[in-house]
């Protein structure tokens, strides 16, 4: 019996198996591919925010670099004025030195010490201005002196009583003599005399501001220094009636007898009455109320009509400063003058020739 054989089939199971692992294959690959195609796209995404992000940062960076550029610009400028400015101060100073070394080339003090020394004086100036109140007028004594005299200078009412008799010519009888019969102008240039004037015009220089004064002149009468209202108070803040009283005060001329009793009585023409009063004179009075009976008149005398005038002084405690210049032949006058100022709690002073 022949043997039939089988015909070979391209489809075999071997076929078949590569088949399937080719397919699978195939699939794997496929879901590899797909994989890896998401996961670059999402990293793709994120880089791409990062560098949106990046790019912000700069333009902010930027933005601020430029306008720290713009102020240091302006810093510069500023800079550059400040130290043009400091270069003028300096050339300033410079000259300034210059200029005081050619005024004073001995001088080897610095700018500073100078600055230093000005602050002083101010100090020193404000200290003074300070302790005197502040004046009505300047008034620089001999050298520009300035004594300190214990005087009360206060008061809102000030009377000045000023003894214009022929006494204040000289410090000597004998000279008092030859002086009184010269002319007025010869009279009024009497060094005692020129003192007393100049006492008077301290006084009223140094009166506080706001004050009110008036200076009677006495010898056998009396006569306020500006001729108005009997009693009438001048005003220290009006300097026209300031300067009026000092012209009319270097007009006086010395002259007559020494009425201490009619300069008292004339407190009681003001109204109100005087709270501070100033008495310049040379000695005891040589008349009273009643006409003398000679004469000559001797020490004791003098003394009686001067205890007579001090008894119209007003009880009502105002202080009488006395400034008593020098004459011959009166040996009772400075206790006298000093007990009324201890009774009336004033000042007494006997002022040194170069005084004020």
């Amino acid at each position: 019996m022949a043997i039939r054989r089988r015909s070979a089939s391209t489809f075999s199971l071997s076929f078949l198996d590569i088949m399937s692992c080719g397919l699978g294959a195939t699939v794997l690959l496929f879901l590899i591919l797909k994989h890896n195609t998401e996961t670059v796209v999402v990293d793709t995404e994120l880089r791409q925010s990062e560098v949106n992000l990046l790019q912000e940062e700069i333009l902010l960076g930027e933005e601020n670099l430029a306008r720290i550029r713009n102020t240091i610009s302006e810093l510069d400028e500023e800079l550059a004025i400040a130290q043009g400015l400091s270069r003028e101060i300096q050339d300033e100073i410079d000259s300034l030195e210059n200029e005081i070394a050619l005024l004073d080339p001995v001088a080897q003090e610095s700018l500073e010490e100078l600055r230093q020394r000005l602050a002083l004086l101010q100090e020193q100036k404000e200290i003074l201005q300070a302790e005197i109140g502040g004046g009505v007028r300047r008034f620089l004594g001999e050298g520009q002196r300035q004594y300190l005299t214990g005087i009360r200078l206060g008061g809102e009412f000030v009377l000045i009583l000023l003894d214009t008799s022929d006494s204040m010519l000289d410090e000597t009888i004998v000279n008092v003599i030859r002086r009184r019969v010269r002319d007025d102008d010869s009279k009024r240039q009497a060094p005692k005399w020129q003192q007393a004037v100049r006492i008077v015009e301290w006084i009223i220089s140094n009166i506080p501001v706001g004050a009110r004064f008036q200076v009677v002149a006495f010898n056998e009468s009396t006569a306020q220094l500006v001729s108005g209202q009997r009693g009438g108070w001048l005003a220290t803040d009006i300097r026209s009636e300031v300067e009026l009283g000092i012209d009319n005060l270097y007009q006086l001329v010395p002259d007559g007898g020494t009425n201490l009793y009619r300069a008292f009585a004339a407190i009681d023409d003001f109204a109100p009455r005087p709270d501070n009063i100033f008495l310049v004179t040379d000695g005891l009075p040589t008349l009273g109320r009643e006409p003398p009976r000679s004469s000559a008149i001797s020490s004791n005398e003098r003394y009686r009509l001067f205890n007579d005038a001090v008894r119209l002084v007003p009880e009502r405690g105002i202080p009488i400063n006395i400034l008593l210049l020098p004459m011959e032949g009166d040996p009772l006058a400075a206790a006298a003058f000093w007990q009324l100022a201890q009774d009336t709690r004033g000042s007494f002073l006997t002022p040194s020739s170069d005084w004020p």
